[in-house]
């Protein structure tokens, strides 16, 4: 238990650590808020692939952390310029400002091949799966060191 613990607890910092980095980037900018982009997670036969829309979000924009089994997708969407400035909302449902989506995975994937791509609007992240040889029977060949007599 105490091994949850300290993931969690990693996985907290590496979240304020991002968050502290993307808000010194907001300060520049004047950009505030949160908003929770859709999040799809497919699994293949050869990959974990999660999906995240993201329009109007630049890739510099975008964190990726992955961390004992848990993918950390964190950013910030700028809001679209306002062509008139004296101009006023009638309906806003689009959300801006900082975001982050975690996703625990249960299956075995090669983190250090990982490979993520940002186009039209769309985050990929595919995570090539490995063979999870848990819970499989692999027998044992037993060599004996005795002498024979």
């Amino acid at each position: 238990m105490p091994h949850l613990f300290r993931e969690a607890r990693d996985l907290a910092d590496d979240l304020r650590r991002v968050f502290e980095e993307l808000e010194q980037q907001s300060l520049r900018r004047g950009v505030s808020g949160e908003c929770v982009p859709a999040i799809d997670v497919l699994e293949t036969p050869d990959a974990i692939e999660i999906v995240v829309d993201l329009p109007g979000v630049r890739a510099d924009a975008v964190r990726i952390l992955i961390k004992g089994g848990v993918v950390l997708i964190a950013g910030e969407k700028e809001p679209t310029a306002c062509p008139s400035c004296d101009a006023s909302f009638h309906l806003v449902e689009r959300g801006v400002g900082r975001f982050a989506r975690v996703v625990r995975l249960a299956v075995a994937f090669d983190a250090s091949r990982a490979e993520a791509t940002l186009r039209a609007g769309e985050l990929r992240l595919l995570l090539p799966r490995i063979d999870d040889r848990r819970g499989q029977e692999i027998p044992v060949p037993i060599k004996s060191l005795d002498p024979v007599s």
